[in-house]
């Protein structure tokens, strides 16, 4: 699975060959029309927008004729790679699930162009030495700036009020204080709350369109992939700080969850 792939054309979204991406867009011009969660929405000329790869959620594409899209996908373990120390992505990925399109500024548009320019030359540059990590660079730069959009457009990522929300809310303040590195189980999650593991989920996945197990991973491979930048660790240390059961099990984690092995991450 390549872990960056360019398009310019929104009805690749349908394929299923990109589950497991997120698409990153922005429209340079005209408008497309298009269903997604079951609601109507619009992108217009000037617009960014962020969706997890899930076909059953996006249907009924229609663009105008003067339609332009750039798109970049990225997959999820290379996107835990690249992003920044930084939860708001997290946060921000509840909001952008109810609503994945932002209206852009003059100025962020100019930055938003610069971006995907860049990653599409640094894509083409595989003969680089260095080309994995010259990429992660581009991606983190853009994931930075959608950060900074967001934040800047809507404020801290915002909490929702209702019942199912709350507890979303209260699931993810566990994982915000590092529950993670000890318990990977929804079960933990679960019990602390006060619910089933079955209901957690489902609230998880109605309220953000990600299960609970999903979270607690996303979480996990994003810690780990930061300690492993770290070089004053060893990957010993860090297996036991998360409290593996032995390093062989780590590193089939790291393998499973961010595609390549432990060793391979160090800088």
């Amino acid at each position: 699975m390549l872990p960056i792939i360019i398009s310019d054309d929104l009805h690749s979204a349908l394929d299923p060959a990109l589950d497991g991406y997120l698409l990153h867009a922005w429209c340079p011009q005209g408008s497309c029309r298009f269903v997604y969660n079951g609601d109507q929405r619009e992108l217009h000329a000037g617009d960014c927008m962020i969706l997890t790869r899930r076909g059953s959620r996006l249907r009924d594409i229609l663009p105008d004729a003067d339609f332009r899209v750039e798109i970049v996908y990225v997959t999820s373990q290379f996107v835990d790679l690249s992003t920044p120390m930084s939860n708001y992505g997290m946060r921000g990925g509840m909001a952008l699930f109810n609503d994945p399109i932002m209206h852009l500024t003059d100025e962020q548009q100019k930055v938003c162009a610069i971006n995907f320019e860049y990653l599409r030359k640094r894509l083409a540059v595989n003969t680089h030495h260095f080309h994995r990590d010259a990429m992660m660079n581009a991606v983190q730069c853009m994931i930075i700036d959608f950060f900074d959009f967001h934040a800047e457009l809507y404020g801290d990522a915002p909490r929702v009020t209702t019942p199912q929300a709350q507890l979303m809310e209260r699931f993810l303040a566990l994982l915000d204080r590092g529950d993670f590195r000890q318990w990977r189980e929804v079960q933990h999650y679960a019990d602390a709350l006060c619910v089933t593991p079955k209901y957690l989920s489902e609230v998880c996945r109605k309220v953000s369109g990600i299960p609970a197990s999903d979270w607690i991973t996303r979480y996990t491979s994003l810690d780990i992939s930061h300690m492993l930048r770290n070089p004053a660790l060893t990957l010993e240390e860090i297996s036991d700080i998360f409290h593996f059961s032995s390093f062989n099990y780590f590193t089939r984690y790291v393998q499973k969850n961010l595609g390549v092995s432990p060793s391979e991450l160090r800088i």
